[in-house]
């Protein structure tokens, strides 16, 4: 529409604002919006169209997340704890611009994006458009919840144990982990020891592999969306750890898009890979905790986190630092032996999460290794590709019976976001999922 001028830039971000005006005190997916600019950039990106310009996202208006860094303003990183403004943009919020994007806001998310929700003490509750009593997820919760409500057409998110593909999967959304390093995340290095990779949040499938071009230069990613090649497909409803519950709905649902998968033409597999031995989840959970001390070190005023930040941030700091040296040690190994599925298949497809959204304040009351806990097992199926590096995202599949969204994951082969965008592109062909919107929104 931008370009065959049926809309400006103007009158869509200004939309986007109005909509933000309207929805966003009840929803508080933003913790900044940059009206002023966003409406100058708007302008901007007209005028270079009407000279004749192009570019990807030429006057679209999208959000991004609060752990990203943007000129003059501090990299909050869902807290009240930093006062140092960043000096430049991140590369990430440089790409955007560049390829025409206008930033309308900055989306809120867990203190140091620690859990699947996006609630603290002093910022309060971030809602779910589906439901104002569940959370969107997290730690890209606003991220989610601004697109699924309308506010803005993608945002990007952040995803150190599942933080992309939580929220798309509690809000209805297409949310693409892509592999480590595809997307650099300068000015930071090597962030949660590897664990995290930023992409997209996003309606359509084709909308995220267009902003995956974006933020990978050099990449082409937008034609795999339309491939219909058969593939071979891996199906596991084996949790990583012992003892986990998956939901009967989830299952299901998983179930459902399998049987789908086969009448499009899909090899499709039942095969749960041998249980990972303890080593794994331990593996993981040290880098967890070693990464929350970390971040809380690097902030100005750590005082002003939650007491169950700061909680977790200690769990980290008592870690003595051969087990922390030993569990990165680990990570060739486990992804050597995680990656084995590839072999002979192109996909691995297994729930998203274990149970549907949580409700607001649902673990309030736990202890917060409790709570811990219970975040490992609702999330048990997204942190192993984070320690590997594979691409991953999470593809909405249908809703509970209460009307909350539910969704599946697909897992690629190192490097290989064109297959999972290829599968993910056939089953939105097949199963439309962007006419549903949440009611209070349309």
């Amino acid at each position: 529409m931008l370009r065959s001028g049926a809309l400006t830039s103007r009158d869509l971000v200004a939309e986007c604002l109005r909509r933000i005006d309207r929805y966003d005190r009840g929803l508080n997916a933003f913790r900044l919006v940059f009206t002023d600019r966003a409406l100058a950039d708007a302008d901007h990106a007209d005028a270079r169209r009407a000279r004749g310009e192009d570019a990807p996202l030429l006057g679209v208006p999208v959000a991004v997340k609060e752990d990203l860094a943007i000129a003059g303003l501090p990299t909050t990183k869902g807290t009240a704890a930093v006062d140092t403004t960043a000096p430049a943009d991140s590369g990430i919020v440089r790409r955007l611009r560049d390829a025409g994007a206008v930033i309308v806001g900055r989306t809120r998310m867990p203190e140091l994006g620690l859990w699947p929700y996006t609630e603290s003490t002093w910022a309060g509750a971030t809602r779910n458009p589906w439901s104002p009593d569940h959370s969107p997820g997290g730690s890209s919760g606003g991220s989610a919840a601004a697109v699924a409500a309308g506010l803005v057409g993608a945002a990007i998110g952040t995803d150190g144990a599942g933080s992309i593909r939580i929220p798309a999967a509690c809000t209805g959304l297409f949310g693409l982990k892509p592999q480590r390093d595809r997307v650099p995340l300068d000015p930071d290095r090597d962030v949660w020891n590897g664990l995290v990779a930023a992409g997209p949040i996003t309606r359509h499938v084709a909308d995220a592999a267009l902003l995956l071009d974006v933020l990978a230069p050099g990449t082409d990613h937008t034609t795999a969306v339309t491939d219909t090649r058969s593939l071979r497909i891996a199906v596991s409803l084996r949790p990583w750890g012992p003892g986990i519950p998956v939901d009967p709905e989830v299952r299901d649902a998983v179930l459902d898009t399998a049987g789908l998968l086969v009448d499009l033409g899909h090899d499709v597999t039942r095969v749960d890979p041998e249980q990972h031995d303890l080593t794994g989840p331990v593996g993981f959970a040290v880098r967890y905790l070693t990464s929350a001390a970390t971040t809380e070190h690097e902030l100005d005023r750590p005082d002003r986190l939650d007491a169950r930040t700061r909680a977790v941030a200690a769990l980290g700091r008592s870690l003595p630092a051969p087990v922390v040296r030993a569990a990165l040690a680990q990570t060739a190994k486990l992804t050597e032996h995680a990656n084995r599925i590839f072999g002979d298949h192109d996909l691995l497809l297994t729930p998203a999460l274990t149970r549907p959204p949580l409700r607001i304040g649902e673990w309030d009351r736990r202890p917060t290794i409790a709570a811990l806990l219970a975040a490992d097992r609702m999330t048990t199926f997204l942190h192993l590709w984070n320690v590997t590096g594979n691409p991953a995202a999470a593809v909405p599949a249908g809703h509970t019976r209460t009307g909350l969204p539910l969704a599946v994951q697909l897992v690629g082969p190192t490097g290989d976001e064109r297959t999972v965008l290829t599968a993910a592109g056939q089953l939105e062909r097949a199963r439309p999922w962007t006419d549903r919107r949440p009611p209070a929104y349309t």
